[in-house]
């Protein structure tokens, strides 16, 4: 063990001097090597309660690390690698557990909707739930990103078969539906939604629509870029877009065992090891969307009315993911629908388009010390798993405004992880604060800035 810690304080040496000439960026150790200094980034109670429950035997259960899937900066990514690395020491590396049984499903042949599903994770859930047999509308930016999906996804079946006339026979039977639906502008959902109502004509309703879209801007970015109507591009795409997606298109999910599924991310807390890099994820008393919507504009730069941050964006818009998954399902229950609406993290997943606008040098590296070397890093096809037992779960179908979330690395469990490892887990502080009232004025003034 002394050896294998040694390699790995090499690894980290040599990894950071990488870094450091791909970005600019001075390594500095943000953790000490003390098992109390360590303890400060572990993640929440609730989080090291399951990793205990699932390895009994660990005897640093309470060091376990989180590392979150995509907000890290160039200089954040670096420093909590260099934690990671560095103290070795005082990181568990998990064991393999054995194979788990296969989570309980609707045998119901399902309409589920993606957005996103070009690439990523959405791509590889839409690819899963269509060889269930499941009807997928594949909504995308572009209707050739979306025909290129379909596409990948045959040939994905055609390479992966071992018998060509069974191959043939899958693609034909298989039910992709290519759509165009630009989350950054409102009258191309629109238009989506009225040519899905006029495709949909056996007035079937959907089972489950899954909001997994999301962009992240290049971390350094100083520049305000906007939507169509004038948001701020990350805000007005991850939430306002799908904000005003859902108000369409909930009438059309099925009210008796329907299902919506978020994809967030764990950088919405800042007690989480990677939220807590660089700017932190806050909505503040939500004073960028009270002055946009009282000007009329619908201009914002920041939620929280600050100036702006590409780094802070993206983690407020996951914020905001969690805020209206909570929210939302509040007001399903009023309403008396039993549609269950919950979010999720499918953990740090580098090679994906969302880390397409930072430092290609900076990524290759960062992907390959998560995911191989220290293992910490997740898979596209872990993540696309996650959405679709999100999606599919009979135990996630039981309760709504949840938040699901698995330990760092447990891509290596493959979907015995689904049920298990990823499970039900806490949000932030702001999060459960924002239960009391500010969700019910989140809610409100993101529907004035979307006209409804």
């Amino acid at each position: 063990m002394t050896q294998r810690r040694s390699i790995t304080a090499l690894a980290a040496a040599l990894l950071l001097q990488a870094l450091s000439s791909s970005s600019g960026f001075t390594p500095t150790t943000i953790i000490g090597s003390s098992r109390s200094a360590a303890k400060r980034t572990i993640s929440t109670p609730h989080q090291q309660k399951l990793y205990s429950q699932q390895n009994p035997n660990n005897d640093d259960n309470d060091n376990n690390i989180e590392i979150n899937r995509r907000s890290f900066t160039t200089a954040s990514a670096a420093a909590a690698l260099s934690s990671l690395l560095v103290t070795s020491s005082n990181v568990p590396f998990l064991p393999v557990a054995p194979a788990m049984a296969a989570y309980e499903e609707s045998k119901k042949k399902q309409r589920i909707l993606i957005t996103g599903s070009n690439s990523g994770i959405g791509l590889d859930a839409a690819q899963r739930l269509a060889l269930r047999g499941h009807e997928v509308v594949l909504a995308c930016r572009t209707l050739n990103k979306a025909t290129i999906a379909a596409d990948t996804i045959k040939t994905n079946i055609a390479n992966d078969s071992e018998d060509a006339l069974e191959a043939i026979s899958t693609i034909k039977n298989i039910k992709l539906i290519p759509m165009e639906c630009d989350l950054a502008d409102l009258k191309s959902i629109d238009k989506f939604v009225n040519d899905l109502k006029k495709a949909n004509g056996d007035g079937a309703s959907f089972d489950a629509v899954c909001y997994n879209a999301g962009l992240a801007r290049n971390t350094e970015a100083s520049d305000v870029l906007r939507t169509a109507q004038n948001f701020e591009l990350t805000i007005g795409t991850n939430h306002l877009g799908h904000f005003y997606l859902n108000n369409l298109m909930t009438p059309l999910i099925n009210k008796d065992t329907g299902r919506i599924v978020v994809t967030a991310s764990s950088v919405h807390d800042p007690d989480s090891p990677g939220g807590a890099q660089g700017k932190t994820a806050t909505l503040g008393d939500l004073k960028g969307l009270e002055d946009a919507v009282a000007s009329g504009t619908g201009k914002f730069d920041m939620v929280d009315g600050g100036s702006f941050n590409a780094d802070k964006a993206y983690k407020d818009s996951k914020l905001c993911n969690v805020l209206f998954t909570r929210e939302l399902q509040r007001r399903l229950d009023e309403s008396g629908s039993n549609i269950k609406v919950n979010s999720f993290t499918p953990g740090l997943i580098v090679s994906t388009g969302l880390f397409r606008d930072q430092n290609p040098v900076f990524t290759k590296l960062f992907d390959v010390a998560a995911t191989n070397l220290l293992k910490v890093g997740e898979t596209p096809h872990y993540g696309g798993g996650a959405l679709e037992y999100m999606t599919l779960s009979n135990k996630v179908g039981e309760k709504g405004g949840e938040y699901y979330f698995s330990a760092p690395g447990s891509s290596k469990y493959g979907d015995a992880a689904f049920g298990k490892q990823f499970d039900v887990s806490e949000v932030s502080k702001e999060a459960l604060a924002a239960d009391s009232g500010k969700g019910k004025r989140f809610w409100e003034l993101s529907e004035k800035l979307v006209g409804l």
